[in-house]
Order: C-alpha cells, then sequence, then structure tokens
C-alpha cells in the first residue's frame, strides 16, 4: 500500500520559484553529465520505506498550502564530509500540481496517507500558467477567488 511524504517547502514563497529552482538544477546536472535527479537530505530514514518505495510522492507546503508533488524514486542512505549519517530522498524532478489544500507547519517531514493525498490539478500547463499569474496577485484576493472556485 502506497503512503506519500509531506514536507515544508522552507524559503520557497510560490510555485514559480520552486520551478526555477529545479530549472537550474536541471540544468546544472546536465552540464556536469549527472543524471537529472533532485533530493532532499533529512535525518530519519522513514520506517515506512517500502510503502513510500511503492508508488509515494513528496508533497511540498508552499507558505501554508499543500501545492506541488514529485515522485519519488528512491531513499539512499549517505553520510556527510563530517560523517553524519542522513537519508536521500531521491525524487523526479518533475513537479506535478496538486488541488491547493491548507496545511499547517509542522517539524521534518510526515507521513501522508494516500487517501487523504491532493489529486493532480487535470490541467498541468493550465495550473502552471495560473501559478504564474498568482505571483503578482494579492493574497487576499487569491483567497476569494479560490473559495469562489475561479482559480
Amino acid at each position: 500500500m502506497t503512503v506519500h511524504l509531506i514536507k515544508l517547502c522552507v524559503g520557497v514563497s510560490d510555485v514559480t520559484q520552486l520551478l526555477q529552482e529545479h530549472e537550474r538544477l536541471t540544468k546544472q546536472a546536465l552540464r556536469r553529465k549527472k543524471p537529472v535527479e533532485d533530493h532532499h537530505w533529512t535525518r530519519m530514514r522513514p520506517k515506512r520505506a517500502d510503502e513510500v518505495l511503492d508508488g509515494g510522492s513528496l508533497f511540498w507546503v508552499i507558505r501554508g498550502t499543500i501545492r506541488v508533488r514529485h515522485r519519488i524514486l528512491r531513499l539512499d542512505d549517505v553520510t556527510d564530509a563530517d560523517g553524519q549519517e542522513y537519508c536521500a530522498i531521491i525524487y523526479d524532478p518533475k513537479v506535478i500540481l496538486v488541488e491547493p489544500r491548507p496545511r499547517r507547519a509542522f517539524q521534518g517531514w510526515r507521513y501522508l496517507e494516500a487517501e487523504d493525498a491532493p489529486p493532480d490539478l487535470p490541467n498541468q500547463r493550465q495550473a502552471l500558467a495560473n501559478a504564474a499569474a498568482e505571483v503578482d496577485m494579492p493574497a487576499d484576493m487569491l483567497a476569494e477567488l479560490r473559495t469562489l472556485g475561479l482559480f
């Protein structure tokens, strides 16, 4: 049975900024002739690793809302230069926008059961265009448009 991970996307203010960062990392990997994979290091390895690797995704909370996900490819054990051990969550760099859902702040990562995960937005191209338009929109206007189902 699939289980997902959810994490706060610290330092990222909107989906557009996240996309730009992933484009930068992709270009950097291609220049270095490395695989195009993104990763996030965490201190704790998921105990439910088999369920995470059974089609799980890493969902990101951006400014209090679950907005995007990445398909998890694998979990690697890594050690930093100081000898500290970590778990590297290796994920597909393709950003998949999901139905926005509010989520309170938390530390670290959490499990997200498959039935609780927001669905992917049906038209990713339109969703990306909407995400780009959100950058210039006042937060209260955007919230009202969402409650009316217009955005």
